[in-house]
Parts: C-alpha cells; structure tokens; sequence
C-alpha cells in the first residue's frame, strides 16, 4: 500500500454509502425534477395567450404555494418521515403530468394546478435534504453533497440535451417517469432502513432566534435576492445566449462540487461560503467593465465556480450542520426557501427590464454581495474545531511517518552498500514490518 493511500485513509473518514444511497438518490432526483419541471411550467405560462395580470396569477400562486406547503410540510412530515417521503415523489409525478392540462381558457383550473404544482415542490423538500442531513455524518457531509450535486449538474446537462430534440409534451412525459421512477427506487432503497431515532423539534421563533442561524441566513438571503433580480438583466445583455450558458454552467458545477465539499470537510464550511461570494462579488465587478464576449466567458466560468461552491455547502451541509441534534426541517426550510422564492423576482423584474442600465446595475449587485460578507466574518464555523484540529494532526502524523520511511530506505541502502547487498530496500524485511506497522495504525 502506498503512501498516497495511507493520506486519504488519515485524511477522510469511511463514508456508509449504503446507508446513504437512498437520500442521494432522493436528492438527485428531486432536484432534477424540480429545475425542469419548473422550466416547463414557465414556458407552458408565459406561451399562453392571456393577460399578463393573469400570468402573475398563476405565478404568485405557485410561490405562495410553495411557502406554504414547505412551512407546513416541515412542521408535520418529519413525524412519518420515510412514509411521507415514499409517498412525496408520487405526488410530483402527477403534478409534473398535469402540466399538459393547462390552457388558456380555465382560469380555475390553471390555478389548481399551480396550487398543487407548489405544493408537490415544497411540502417534502425540507424532510428530503433533512433526511439526507441525518444519513450523513458531520464529517463528511460536504462531500457527499458534492458528489451529489455533481451528478445532478452532469444530469441537467444530459435533460437540457434531451429538451433541445423533443417536443414539449415528450419533455413532460419524460420528466413524469423520472420523477415516478425516483420514487420505486427510493421505496426499494429505503424499505430495509431503520427508522432514525425520534429529535426534538424547535419552533421557528427558536431556531430563527439563534444568532448563528441570523448570521448566515441574512447573507444567504441576500445573495439569492441579487442572483435573481440580475438574471433579466442579464439575459438582456447577453440575448439568446443567456440560456445556453445557463445550462453550460451546470458542467462547472459538476466538476467544482465535489471538489467544493471536499475542502467543506477538511477546512471547514464557512470558507467555501466565503469564497463563493466574493467569487459571485468579482463576477458581477467584471461584467460592469468587460465587453459583451469577454463578459459572456467570464459569468459562465465565476457563476458555475459560485454555484459549485454554494450548492454543496449552503443546500447540504450548513443548515444540517447548525442543526445539531434537532429535527432540521426547520433549518432547511429557512435556508431553501430564499432560492426557491427568489425566482420570482425575475418574473416581476422582466417586463420593465429594458430601461436599466447594466453596468449600473451589475456595480451595485456587486457592492451588495461584498457587503453581505460582512456578517459571514462573524458567523461560526459549522464544522466542529475538533474535527478540522484531528485531520490536521493526523496529516502531519503521515507525513512525519512518510519522512521516517524515507530515513529508513536511505538507512537500509547505506546498510546494503557496506554488506554488498543487493536487495532492493523493498525486500528488507525490517523496513517492511515497520511499513506494514504504520498501515495497520492507519
């Protein structure tokens, strides 16, 4: 065994991959669903031939929807968490075909599905990314959620493919048997499970009276206000492109995420937060001074880097992270709520985008994001000082042990010359004990 293998062995803790396959897969396949079905609710809304009034009924609906049912969902689910999410996938699955009956000529009827639409999002993604919280240890927990938020970037890209040589209705299908599928294989994954042990559930005004949870709550929130009130304005400067680079972003993401969540659990979460928003801070910055092609480039590279970091930190980790020991329901929803809620700033923003001023606007989005790391400074670290302190030691234990290695092969080689050995240091049976020695401890 090499050294190299020895590191990693110090370095990271074993990872229970079946234990944790079935949140994974859950996630995965949830947010998947989520960023195309939404897409495709989107499309299906603002292709409709009605009032515009009537499109920002629909819209606030399927928001208030998802407030609500995220909410109440966290509040009641987490007491059946493994039945409710069994049950939570399917109730996507019909929401997602129900898409094809949206027309303009029932209002009623639109605004039902909106409802439901929302709610089949929000009423079980807090228990999902809870859940994945709970199956995760704290210490590696940000690279399990690289991981996964790899997959799904390399998967978006694969579905965006798809959306490009199909029609809309084949788009819906295909989004339907994905999601009904993601459900048969979490109930095959999780049906040998056993169930978590029963956590004490804070109320909302306890958990948002923490002063940790307030000091990366307002940044995060923030940071989600700026994303998406920029993205009309962007798509007004870059055009048609502003789309294609959308997608492209994922594949940066699913090559940053894991690394991303690596670094979360060797060096602590709080600066990959940091460092996700100065890199979104130098995005904005550069895009006020860069041409239009320059500027293209460099949002696709800094935007996919931001939303690697991010993704694997600030959905997966932190919130579980400042949990602790409680139900985290909460805790997630506070944190996912302003990105799934944030979206409708773009909508409201669109129509009266074409008088703004890009660099005015890209200037001050930057001044704000370098602003929001103010509180960040403040904020605790979520990973717990012992665990970053044990891997630094047990680095340098390796490679002190690595150094006497060296020490000893150059010992048995000045041992050989003077016996006119020829063995390789190798096959000296004293150091290969004390190799096998050092192994074992590791």
């Amino acid at each position: 065994m090499s050294f190299a293998m020895i590191s990693i062995r110090a370095n990271r803790p074993k990872i229970a991959w079946r234990a944790t396959a079935p949140s994974i897969l859950l996630v995965i396949n949830s947010f998947i669903w989520y960023i195309f079905t939404y897409a495709m609710f989107v499309k299906i809304v603002d292709g409709l031939p009605m009032l515009q009034t009537d499109k920002m009924v629909l819209y606030t609906t399927y928001y208030v929807s998802v407030a609500v049912s995220a909410i109440v969902g966290s509040k009641f689910i987490s007491r059946i968490r493994i039945p409710s999410l069994g049950l939570w996938p399917f109730m996507g699955t019909i929401a997602t075909f129900s898409l094809i009956v949206i027309s303009s000529g029932n209002m009623l009827t639109n605004v039902a599905l909106a409802i439901f639409l929302g709610a089949s999002i929000g009423v079980g993604l807090p228990s999902c990314l809870s859940y994945f919280a709970d199956s995760t240890s704290i210490e590696n927990r940000g690279f399990i959620g690289g991981i996964t938020w790899s997959i799904v970037g390399f998967t978006v890209l694969i579905f965006a493919f798809l959306m490009t040589i199909v029609g809309q209705w084949e788009v819906i299908a295909a989004l339907t048997i994905w999601r009904f599928f993601g459900g048969i294989s979490f109930l095959v994954l999780s049906r040998k499970h056993k169930k978590l042990s029963t956590q004490k559930a804070l109320s909302y005004l306890e958990v948002i009276r923490k002063r940790e949870i307030l000091l990366y709550l307002f940044p995060w929130i923030m940071f989600c206000i700026i994303n998406f009130a920029e993205a009309p304005v962007l798509e007004q400067v870059f055009g048609e492109d502003f789309a294609i680079i959308n997608i492209l972003t994922y594949a940066i993401i699913g090559v940053v995420a894991t690394i991303a969540g690596l670094f979360a659990d060797l060096v602590g979460r709080k600066r990959i937060v940091i460092a996700g928003f100065i890199m979104l801070g130098i995005e904005y910055a550069a895009l006020s001074v860069f041409s239009n092609s320059t500027a293209m480039y460099l949002y696709l590279f800094l935007d996919g880097v931001t939303w690697g970091l991010l993704f694997s930190v600030f959905f997966m980790a932190i919130w579980g992270d400042l949990g602790e020991n409680y139900e985290k329901e909460k805790y997630y929803t506070l944190g996912g709520l302003p990105f799934l809620l944030a979206g409708f700033l773009s909508i409201i923003i669109k129509p009266n985008v074409s008088g703004v001023n890009s660099i005015a606007a890209f200037s001050i989005a930057s001044f704000f994001l370098f602003l929001a790391i103010l509180p960040l400074m403040y904020a605790p670290e979520t990973l717990p000082e012992k665990n970053i302190k044990e891997r630094e030691l047990k680095s340098y234990i390796e490679k002190a042990q690595k150094e006497a290695a060296k020490v000893q092969e150059k010992d048995v080689k000045n041992e050989q010359r003077e016996n006119g050995d020829t063995r390789s240091e190798f096959e000296d049976e004293d150091f290969e004990e004390k190799l096998k020695e050092a192994e074992k401890y590791y």
